[in-house]
């Protein structure tokens, strides 16, 4: 198959557990951005800030998929915007706030907190990122002129408390959010419209792309419906078997140059 565009996942898969890319995978993803000038496009629910020094150290210019489909943003132009709606965040913020769980909103290139808890911190030291710590009450009252909302909530705490919040939250039946557990102690929601396939379906017609040519290589729970989409989905050795059950193929764990070796395969 001649493929025309690589959809990589970032934590758990383009970086390894030291949250680094190897050499060897920068080499791989330079000889393909360079010499066979096939786009790379990175796939997170990171903010934009925790995705672009990334696409820096790859030297890669191409859109990047924010909030796990929530924005996409190219050379700071924002080419599409889902936001969760304030009738929806506030009574979320309130089962939250009644299991004692770390909130954390974002919106475009912005990451807010009410306080810099150990959760918050541990969230900054692994995206180099700092908060911009505020009362979500005045936060909700600036959101509430805008008509808008943020694009991302991410639920941190225990696995229990997690595991009692999504149960909760599906109790509620919030028909318009998207919500799954990025790790045992994360809960990450977004708007239901919000995924990495349709960020990607996006893309694919902004490239004049077919999903047949698009190769997809991710490691979780949400990378799952764009190994589906996508021509050849990949999964990393390190993914759940749920997630490896979907896969076309399964490539190496992200210590062991699995993006890099799968690349290679079928690229290179």
């Amino acid at each position: 198959m001649d493929f025309k565009m690589v959809c990589l996942d970032i934590d758990g898969t383009l970086l390894n557990s030291k949250h680094m890319i190897s050499e060897n995978t920068k080499k791989i993803i330079y000889k393909i951005t360079e010499e066979k000038q096939i786009p790379i496009i990175l796939v997170s629910a990171r903010m934009p800030k925790g995705i672009l020094f990334l696409q820096e150290e790859l030297n890669i210019i191409q859109p990047i998929i924010c909030y796990s489909g929530s924005l996409i943003q190219s050379n700071n132009t924002i080419l599409l915007n889902n936001t969760i709606s304030l009738s929806d965040v506030k009574p979320l913020y309130g089962i939250m706030k009644d299991l004692n769980i770390h909130v954390s909103l974002y919106r475009n290139n912005e990451w807010y907190v009410e306080e810099m808890d150990e959760w918050a911190q541990q969230e900054s030291e692994i995206t180099n990122i700092k908060p911009t710590i505020v009362k979500f009450a005045d936060l909700f009252s600036i959101w509430a002129q805008k008509n808008s909302g943020p694009n991302k909530i991410l639920c941190m705490s225990s696995s229990s408390n997690i595991k009692e919040l999504n149960k909760k939250i599906q109790g509620y039946h919030f028909d318009k959010l998207n919500v799954y557990p990025s790790k045992p102690t994360y809960l990450e929601i977004m708007p239901v419209s919000a995924t990495k396939t349709s960020a990607i379906e996006f893309l694919c017609k902004m490239f004049n792309i077919s999903k047949s040519q698009v190769i997809a290589i991710g490691d979780n729970y949400n990378d799952m419906d764009m190994i589906k989409f996508a021509g050849l989905g990949i999964a990393m050795g390190n993914a759940p078997d749920e997630v490896k059950k979907c896969a076309d193929d399964i490539t190496f764990s992200n210590d062991d140059d699995g993006v890099a070796k799968a690349l290679e395969k079928y690229i290179i």
